[in-house]
Formats: structure tokens, C-alpha cells, sequence
């Protein structure tokens, strides 16, 4: 019984695991709370592009702990999180989106915690919006970050209409 529930539990992080399109890049990582034998508690800057549209980047602040569960990826991390994006080239969608898809995801905790990064289209002003929020099933947090991008021209080439893009 005992090696199903471990098994159970090996595959289901796996799933979430393998959830995420990319793997963010590390730009960078500050302490925050030093700690004499363990890692250090840090703040950890990262930086990804979004999967389905060509010319946006993200750039987000993480907290991670330190200390022994830190270091075995069994803290759970809290829910302060920063997002900037911004459009970083020409503007190319690759496929239509909904209001509020996933752009990124990742697991904050050993089982329940989950980060977002989602996207929007606000059509009247010709901006992305992205909101970074964490998700818990029982208790979510209502702390989040969000960033607009409007989309402009990229040397001769005029932006696309996001509008355009959506579902539905």
C-alpha cells in the first residue's frame, strides 16, 4: 500500500512538473536571509518569452527559501510575486488565444501551490496583459502582478491588432 501511495505520489509530480512549455531563464538571484549551514532564503529573477507570440518577454521576481526544505524542494514558497513584460522585437502572434490562457506555470509547493502566468488582450487599446497569481485548491492567494504591453510599430512594420487574434 505504501509503495502505491509513493508511486502515486512520484507520478503526479512528474505531471505537474512537465506542465511548463519552457524553463524560464535565470537572470539572477539576491539573498535575503542568510542562513550558517544551509542555502540562503533568495530572491530570483527570471526571464521567459511568451510560446505564442513572437517579440513579447517576461520578466518575474520570485522569493525562494532556503534552510532544509528549500534545499530538498519541499517549502512551500509564498505567493509575492512581481511581472514585468514588454515587447522586446517585431510582434508576430502564432496562433489564436483565449482571454486569460496560460503563458507559464510552475509548482510552489511539494503538492498543492501553483504559480500563473496568464494572458489577455485588452482589443480597444491594443495591449497585452499579463497577470502573474498562485493558486492553492482550497485557499488560493489573493496576492498577484500584472503588466500591459501595447504593441507598437518595430521599425517599419506595424503592429498586429491583438483583438484579431482572440477566440470566440
Amino acid at each position: 500500500m505504501l509503495a502505491r501511495l509513493v508511486l502515486a505520489a512520484a507520478l503526479a509530480l512528474g505531471a505537474v512538473s512537465g506542465a511548463a512549455a519552457q524553463d524560464p531563464d535565470v537572470i539572477f538571484k539576491k539573498s535575503t536571509v542568510w542562513r550558517a549551514l544551509t542555502p540562503n532564503d533568495k530572491l530570483a529573477v527570471y526571464g521567459l518569452d511568451d510560446p505564442d507570440i513572437e517579440g513579447i518577454a517576461c520578466h518575474y521576481t520570485t522569493p525562494e527559501r532556503g534552510g532544509i526544505s528549500g534545499t530538498f524542494g519541499v517549502a512551500e514558497e509564498v505567493s509575492d510575486i512581481s511581472l514585468s513584460c514588454r515587447q522586446v522585437g517585431p510582434v508576430k502572434f502564432k496562433k489564436k488565444f483565449s482571454q486569460g490562457d496560460v503563458v507559464f506555470s510552475e509548482r510552489r509547493s511539494l503538492i498543492f501551490k501553483r504559480m500563473h502566468i496568464v494572458r489577455g488582450c485588452d482589443a480597444k487599446r491594443n495591449t497585452l496583459v499579463y497577470m502573474v497569481y498562485s493558486d492553492r485548491p482550497i485557499e488560493g492567494s489573493p496576492k498577484n502582478s500584472t503588466s500591459s504591453v501595447p504593441l507598437m510599430p518595430w521599425g517599419t512594420e506595424m503592429p498586429p491588432r491583438c483583438g484579431e487574434w482572440l477566440n470566440g
